[in-house]
């Protein structure tokens, strides 16, 4: 069998392959002790050994429809990247007898800490709108993953510097709910707009939108001028 930095290559590329925007890896015991598990206490999802495959998919502003989140199914783009992680299990199975299992999204079904799965894999760095910022795509991309029975080594891939340092903070002005006043994120006020989401849409929908299908807030991620150039 090859060895596991190239298996893990390989599977890189077969996801980009599939339809993945980005791709990256991490040591799933490197997530045990993530910044997001530190405040908010263990993840769903606890393994501590074998790899996480972090996914990406790019979501184009033009393409509202694909974040628009129904009860029991999520989002289409979500639906997309499930389909990317059963393509590459079966892969694996097929190709090398590695066993794989997706990790749903929910933290409470299950899920990790994406977005600091997506840091400590490299695809980007934690924005000042809370949003993980990548190289290519700024904010505009949605997290899921998938892990496999390999154990690896910290890719130490490296991401260019955060845009957010140079940026005049655009975020924080468009904000509706002031949740990012005075450059600190509050999860309440955020939280708030989410759940003032979903109250509206059991009671209205639009001719591309069916009732009870939630098209959340995406001010602040809108307005980002990273990756744009």
């Amino acid at each position: 069998m090859a060895g596991e930095e190239q298996i893990i290559d390989g599977i890189l590329k077969k996801a980009l392959g599939f339809g993945a925007s980005v791709a990256g890896s991490v040591p799933a015991g490197m997530l045990k002790d993530c910044p997001f598990a530190r405040a908010a206490g263990p993840a769903g999802f606890q393994k501590s050994t074998g790899t996480v495959i972090v996914l990406g998919l790019y979501h184009d502003p033009g393409k509202p429809e694909m974040d628009w989140w129904e009860e029991g199914r999520g989002t289409p783009g979500d639906r997309i990247l499930q389909e990317i992680n059963r393509k590459l299990a079966a892969w694996l199975a097929e190709t090398h007898d590695i066993d794989a299992v997706d990790i749903p999204y929910q933290i409470f079904d299950g899920g990790i800490y994406l977005k600091d799965a997506a840091v400590l894999a490299g695809l980007g760095l934690i924005g000042r709108n809370n949003l993980v910022i990548t190289p290519d795509f700024g904010p505009r991309v949605r997290f899921r993953a998938l892990w496999i029975d390999i154990d690896s080594e910290p890719s130490g891939r490296p991401v260019s510097d955060l845009p957010c340092d140079t940026c005049e903070h655009p975020c924080e002005s468009a904000c509706p709910q002031k949740a990012l006043e005075s450059g600190l994120y509050s999860r309440n006020r955020c939280m708030a707009r989410m759940d003032a989401d979903k109250a509206a849409s059991s009671v209205s929908g639009g001719a591309a939108k069916k009732k009870g299908s939630v098209d959340h807030c995406r001010a602040c991620e809108l307005v980002c001028p990273a990756g744009l150039n």
